[in-house]
């Protein structure tokens, strides 16, 4: 088992520090380095995933494919890698990064904060994915003209549809050193 723990960022990208992942979630969330990822099939397909009913941010709240945090020291592509195997049983050769700068604060009724620099990335995979029950409660394969009209996704995931411009393929590789500091490894 990996002592995970994410790395805490300042205003401007840059580390500062790490906290245990089980710790960092609360009503004053750190600002920390997140990801997210949009896996996207031969058709053009988005995998979106409803997250599991006991995690502690958005239980059953539907998402793009695959969200996380890169350990300390991990390239982010890395960790995209290695979450899309732990979380959904898929292995890409390689990422995308299609959103560098994306951040977000998202606040659940609850009072639990999400604060994260969160680079987004694309991956392609056809298949079906093997889901694990404790990250994942369910997976669907879905056009993205509809995924663009479901009002109830993440809220992270509803941000990043207004700058995903056009269809999955259509968005442009965007540049690595346009990503904050703490992810240019």
């Amino acid at each position: 088992m990996i002592d995970e723990r994410v790395v805490l960022v300042d205003e401007r990208g840059r580390a500062i520090g790490t906290e245990a992942k089980a710790a960092v979630h609360h009503a004053a969330t750190p600002l920390h380095l997140a990801f997210s990822c949009y896996v996207v099939d031969a058709a053009g397909r988005v995998l979106l995933t409803q997250r599991a009913l006991h995690k502690l941010t958005w239980p059953g709240v539907w998402t793009n494919s695959c969200c996380g945090h890169p350990l300390p020291g991990e390239p982010v592509e890395q960790a995209v890698r290695r979450r899309l195997a732990d979380e959904l049983g898929i292995v890409v050769d390689a990422v995308d990064l299609v959103l560098p700068e994306f951040r977000y604060r998202a606040e659940m009724p609850t009072g639990m904060v999400e604060n994260e620099i969160c680079p987004v990335y694309r991956a392609w995979w056809t298949g079906d994915p093997a889901p694990n029950p404790a990250e994942v409660a369910a997976c669907r394969w879905a056009e993205w003209p509809e995924v663009q009209g479901i009002p109830d996704l993440s809220p992270w995931c509803l941000l990043q549809l207004d700058q995903l411009v056009g269809l999955p393929a259509d968005w442009p590789v965007a540049d690595r050193s346009r990503l904050p500091a703490a992810a240019q490894l």
